[in-house]
């Protein structure tokens, strides 16, 4: 079903209107690079694709909504891959900025918090996930990371530059949420060598404007040989960015012992956590990870924080009055609240935002499905693309829109 999924390009005033209703104060949405340069800057803009986007985001304000805007979500045009090999050629750079130049001028007034990327630091996490990943590739892998530090901090600039008002944010993939599975020291090392590759290494260079201490010991470690020019230097110390935003789902475990269980999901794998349960997905469900992700943050950065992705994906059954009851959705939702607000008021957190990943049904991007369901407005679609697309509000839709109301008290609200 990712043809089409679940065609939000003409259903965009209807869903914007459901999340109207609810009482929405913010949306995390992308923009397609590919709509808007489907050839690259050579020839020329997609004025109907700029027309398009325009057009969600005055919906968005129609309703009162902030948009919180991804500028690259993995979707550029397909020559740049077919012809000029992604972002391993430095090329691109040029072109990104000129793309993020397009949007920040043309949505002026329309978007004031952006982020340059989707989860940046994948790349970094796909050698763990891969059996036999190429040793080749993961040196490509810090070249292109490179090129994509460098595009984000110019692109940082130039929307400063544009608006003065702009907010910038690095979307990373996930937090400091990895634990030993022991306390021998040696899980607690390896547990720190995890998060110094995946998560701080990325952070790092785009909260701080330069590469960690410990990126020699990385590069090293892989037989790294970044190709970086004084001019890039120079970018990455101008081009910091002005708050910390990342996905949260769920937390993982690591150890140097042997493993008897195993859980994994998104990008979270390793032994099984036995103080947590999980879903039929392998994610684990743990709301104190993420007032623990938020305090880690926090403390590296002291920067303003917004969790832009956070959710929980599940099987939903459309009852025959339209009704779709997902109280473990309504749960899970609550108890991360909570979290939130714990992190915020007791722990001094300065959280800004959090926008639930998705607040409509969607297409799974790790398995592929649409019956491993997120939102709180179901979508009659099933995982062969089938269906009539019709939107209906699920038990969470009106739980969450007494929750919003209430900023976010979980006591002040009753089921």
């Amino acid at each position: 079903p990712n043809h089409k999924a679940t065609d939000f390009y003409h259903h965009y005033k209807e869903d914007i209107a459901l999340l109207g209703e609810m009482g929405f104060r913010a949306l995390n949405l992308s923009i397609s690079w590919a709509r808007i340069y489907p050839y690259g800057v050579e020839k020329g803009v997609n004025q109907k694709g700029v027309e398009f986007y325009r057009d969600v985001l005055k919906e968005c304000r129609k309703y009162g909504i902030e948009p919180v805007v991804t500028l690259y979500k993995y979707d550029m045009p397909a020559f740049y891959i077919e012809d000029w090999g992604g972002w391993s050629n430095r090329k691109l750079i040029d072109e990104y900025v000129e793309f993020a130049r397009v949007c920040l001028t043309e949505y002026k007034g329309l978007a004031t918090i952006w982020n340059t990327f989707n989860e940046i630091n994948v790349p970094l996490m796909i050698k763990d996930l891969i059996p036999g990943y190429p040793a080749e590739n993961i040196r490509q892998d810090f070249q292109l990371l490179h090129h994509q530090y460098v595009a984000s901090a110019r692109a940082v600039k130039r929307a400063h530059e544009i608006d003065p008002e702009n907010v910038v944010g690095c979307m990373i993939g996930g937090g400091p949420s990895t634990y030993p599975l022991t306390c021998d020291p040696k899980d607690v090392l390896l547990v720190q060598e995890k998060l110094q590759e995946g998560i701080y290494y990325t952070a790092d260079v785009m909260a701080k404007g330069t590469y960690p201490y410990f990126a020699p010991k990385i590069w090293k470690k892989y037989g790294v040989n970044l190709d970086i020019t004084p001019e890039d230097v120079v970018d990455l110390q101008q081009g910091t960015v002005d708050m910390i935003t990342y996905s949260y789902y769920s937390t993982s475990c690591a150890t140097t012992h042997p493993v008897t269980e195993t859980a994994g999901g998104n990008l979270n794998m390793g032994p099984k956590n036995p103080y947590l349960t999980y879903n039929e997905w392998g994610w684990s469900l743990d709301p104190d990870g993420l007032r623990y992700s938020l305090n880690e943050y926090y403390a590296r950065y002291h920067l303003p924080l917004m969790v832009v992705e956070n959710g929980l994906g599940a099987s939903d059954t459309l009852e025959a009055d339209g009704t779709v009851h997902d109280p473990y959705r309504i749960e899970y939702l609550k108890e991360h609240v909570k979290a939130m607000s714990d992190a915020i008021n007791i722990d001094g957190v300065d959280l800004i935002g959090y926008t639930w990943w998705g607040c409509i049904d969607l297409i799974s991007e790790s398995t592929r499905q649409m019956s491993k369901r997120y939102g709180f407005v179901y979508v009659d679609l099933d995982d062969e693309g089938r269906g009539t697309y019709k939107r209906y509000r699920k038990d969470s839709f009106y739980y969450y829109k007494k929750l919003i109301a209430v900023n976010g008290n979980v006591d002040a609200v009753n089921e």
